[in-house]
C-alpha cells in the first residue's frame, strides 16, 4: 500500500503546495521525486534505473519530438511569413469586417496552437500580430485575451497536428488515429462555437478604414502563395494519413529504407512517428527559402525556447513513467482501485486532472501527472482506449483556463497588459473563457461515462 501512497502523495503535494519553500508548484521537480520515491521503495538496481528512464522516454519520445520540431516549424512559418499570409487571406476570405476580423485571428491562433501544441506559446507567437488590430476595434482588454487563450488553446488540441490527443494515446498505449479523427469534429465545433461566441464583443461597431485589407484573397495568394508550400505539404502528408489512410512513409520506398533503421533505436524512434517525419520534411522545405535559410540558428533558438519548458516536463514524465512501470506501482494500482466503481474512479480522476491543469496551466502536466495512471484503470474497467485518450485530451485542455488560477491567462494578460500598458484582469479573461472549457469538459466526461 505503500509503495503506492508515497509516490501519489509526493506527486501531488509538491506539484500543487505553491507554499512550499523552494520546490514547491514546481511540476519537474514533482515528477523526479515520485520517480525517486518509487525507485527507493522498489529497490531498483542501477541497470534496472537506466533501463526504466530510457524506457518511460521512449514511451513519450514521438510527443517530445512533436513539441521540438513543431515549434521549430513554426519559428519558420514565422520567419517565411506563412502566418502573415494566412492571416491576410483570412481577413479577405471572410471580409472587411469586425466578425471577418475575430473568425481570421481565431483560425490564425488555431493553426499556431496546433503547430506548437503549447496554448501559451501560441499565444505569444500570435499575440504581437493581433493584440493592437484588437484593440482598436474597440474590443476591452479582457474579451481580446478571451479570444487569444481560447484560440490558442483550441489550437494546442485541434487535428491534425494535436499534441494534447499524441500525449494522451502515448500515456494509454494507444493509436492515436481513431482518437484524431473524432477530434476533428468535436476540436472543430469547439472552434466555430467560440467564434460565434466572441462576435458579441463587435456587436454595432464598424471596422476603421485602416484595418481593411485592401487586396482580393485572389491577390494575396497569387503574390504570396510560395509562403503556404511548407504548410501545404505538411497539410497534405498528415491529412491523408489520418483521414485516407495513406502513409508516405510507409508507401514510398525511399522513406523506407531511411526510416527503418531509425525505428529500432530507442527514443530516437520517434522520428518515425508519421506526424513528426512530416513536420522535419515540412522544415527541410521551408529551408529552401533564403529568408528562413539565412536565419535557421535564430528559428531552431527560438523554437527551442519557446517549448522549453514543456520539453522538459515531458522528459520528468518520461522518467516517472518509465519507473512506475519498472517498479510495477501501475500493476499495484490497478489492483487497489479493482474494487472501486467506474463512476468513482472517471469522477475523481476528471477532477484531478482540471485541478491540475488550473494549477499549472498546462494540458501536458495534467495529463503526464493523471492520464499515467487513470489509463490502465479504466483500461480494466472496459473502457475502450480511444475514448479514455479522447477524453482525457479534452478534459485537460478544459483545466487549463478554469478560473480562478489558470496560469495562462495570466500570461496573456501580461502580455496585452505590456504592449496596450494597462491592467489586465486574468479573472475577467477566464470567466469569459469559461463556457469553451465547460464544453471540453461536458465532451470528455462524454466519452468516458457514455461511449
Amino acid at each position: 500500500m505503500w509503495e503506492i501512497l508515497i509516490p501519489l502523495l509526493l506527486l501531488f503535494i509538491i506539484a500543487l503546495g505553491n507554499k512550499i519553500p523552494k520546490i514547491g508548484g514546481n511540476i519537474k521537480v514533482a515528477l523526479l521525486v515520485a520517480a525517486l520515491s518509487s525507485i527507493i521503495i522498489s529497490g531498483l538496481g542501477p541497470k534496472e534505473i537506466i533501463l526504466a528512464f530510457v524506457d518511460g522516454i521512449d514511451r513519450l519520445s514521438w510527443v517530445i519530438l512533436l513539441s521540438i520540431f513543431g515549434a521549430i516549424y513554426a519559428e519558420s512559418q514565422v520567419k517565411l511569413g506563412a502566418i502573415d499570409t494566412t492571416l491576410n487571406s483570412l481577413r479577405s476570405a471572410f471580409g472587411n469586417s469586425p466578425k471577418g476580423l475575430i473568425t481570421a485571428v481565431f483560425i490564425t491562433l488555431i493553426i499556431a496552437g496546433s503547430f506548437l501544441g503549447d496554448a501559451i506559446a501560441a499565444s505569444a507567437v500570435i499575440g504581437f500580430l493581433v493584440i493592437h488590430s484588437l484593440h482598436e476595434m474597440k474590443i476591452k482588454p479582457e474579451q481580446i485575451g478571451m479570444i487569444i487563450l481560447v484560440g490558442s488553446s483550441i489550437g494546442s488540441i485541434m487535428p491534425p497536428i494535436t499534441q494534447g490527443v499524441f500525449l494522451s494515446s502515448s500515456l494509454i498505449e494507444t493509436d492515436p488515429s481513431p482518437v484524431i479523427k473524432i477530434a476533428y469534429i468535436t476540436v472543430g465545433l469547439a472552434g466555430v462555437f467560440a467564434i460565434l461566441e466572441s462576435f458579441r464583443f463587435v456587436r454595432g461597431k464598424k471596422m476603421p478604414e485602416h484595418l481593411k485589407t485592401a487586396d482580393s484573397l485572389w491577390k494575396i495568394l497569387k503574390e504570396r502563395w510560395v509562403t503556404l508550400i511548407p504548410l501545404a505539404v505538411l497539410v497534405v502528408i498528415v491529412v491523408a494519413n489520418t483521414l485516407f489512410d495513406y502513409d508516405i512513409f510507409a508507401e514510398w520506398p525511399f522513406f523506407a529504407f531511411i526510416l527503418d533503421p531509425i525505428r529500432e533505436i530507442p527514443v530516437l524512434q520517434g522520428i518515425t512517428f508519421d506526424v513528426v517525419t512530416a513536420i522535419i520534411i515540412a522544415i527541410f522545405v521551408s529551408l529552401i527559402f533564403p529568408s528562413v535559410w539565412k536565419s535557421k540558428g535564430e528559428i531552431i533558438k527560438g523554437g527551442l525556447k519557446k517549448v522549453n519548458h514543456t520539453v522538459q516536463i515531458q522528459l520528468c514524465a518520461g522518467i516517472m513513467v518509465g519507473v512506475f512501470y519498472a517498479s510495477g506501482l501501475i500493476g499495484k494500482v490497478e489492483e487497489l482501485t479493482a474494487g472501486l466503481t467506474a463512476s468513482m474512479v472517471k469522477i475523481g480522476g476528471a477532477m484531478s486532472i482540471v485541478v491540475v491543469g488550473m494549477l499549472t496551466g498546462s494540458q501536458t502536466t495534467a495529463q503526464s501527472v493523471n492520464v499515467t495512471f487513470l489509463g490502465p484503470i479504466l483500461e480494466n474497467m472496459d473502457v475502450d482506449p480511444t475514448f479514455i485518450a479522447l477524453g482525457a485530451s479534452h478534459i485537460a485542455a478544459a483545466g487549463q483556463n478554469m478560473p480562478p488560477v489558470g496560469l495562462t491567462a495570466f500570461v496573456v494578460c501580461g502580455l496585452i497588459g505590456g504592449i496596450l500598458n494597462r491592467e489586465v484582469d486574468p479573472i475577467k479573461v477566464m470567466v469569459l473563457s469559461l463556457p469553451n472549457s465547460l464544453y471540453f469538459l461536458a465532451v470528455g466526461l462524454i466519452a468516458w461515462f457514455l461511449l
